[in-house]
């Protein structure tokens, strides 16, 4: 970055944290934009360069999670079975947390104790996740050259990972090492799926009925 988009970033930043330490402190709905810019001592107007509402603040994270996901798949090579690339994606999601620690996990804490506390930025935030689930649904099926308004495959096959992850997410953590626990409750989560997921699961096909039938086998 050169200075000038350097200043820009640590000022959304700083932002965000000082949001996310009022809606701790006092509750997302007590919060107001005013405070938040006050905190970081700029004006409103100042804010609203940055971020279109409060709430477009505390769900910021979803914006990174869409680029880096989708950034992560486009990369993964066409010929490579979809799981296996969707999988991969998100476990260099997961393992890009673990490298970009300490402030960051931090940050991604917040985040968490703010949104699982309050109902509507919950809600909000499993639709945007949704929304992602959609575009990565749309790059799957251009991978294996089906339309995804009429074979379910890509769109299952997302929302298995997507669930996977969320469980990992999900499960118990150790406290002295919170960020090594999640990424290992992750990894063992997509395991799981990936196992389930079985050599064979992407010949699956529907037939003229709607019926799942199995694509036949060469001869020989």
């Amino acid at each position: 970055m050169g200075l000038r988009e350097r200043k820009k970033h640590q000022t959304r930043l700083a932002l965000i944290d000082a949001g996310f330490e009022l809606f701790l402190a006092q509750g997302y709905e007590a919060t107001t934009v005013d405070q938040i810019a006050a905190a970081v001592d700029v004006s409103p107007r100042t804010f609203f360069r940055y971020f279109g509402s409060k709430e477009e603040l505390a769900l910021d994270f979803t914006v990174e999670y869409e680029e880096l996901i989708g950034c992560a798949l486009a990369a993964r090579p066409d010929d490579e079975p979809p799981i296996t690339a969707l999988a991969r994606a998100f476990r260099e999601f997961i393992h890009g947390m673990e490298t970009n620690a300490s402030e960051d996990t931090e940050r991604f804490l917040r985040h968490r104790r703010v949104i699982d506390a309050n109902p509507v930025l919950l809600c909000t935030s499993f639709a945007r996740m949704a929304d992602v689930e959609k575009k990565l649904t749309t790059e799957i099926a251009r991978r294996q050259g089906i339309d995804p308004g009429t074979d379910p495959r890509p769109r299952l096959l997302v929302a298995l990972i997507a669930a996977a992850v969320r469980v990992g997410f999900e499960c118990s953590v150790d406290g002295d090492h919170y960020l090594d626990s999640l990424v290992a409750n992750v990894e063992r989560t997509l395991d799981l799926v990936e196992a389930a997921l079985g050599p064979g699961w992407d010949q699956l096909s529907l037939g003229s009925s709607g019926q799942v039938a199995t694509k036949a086998s060469s001869p020989g």
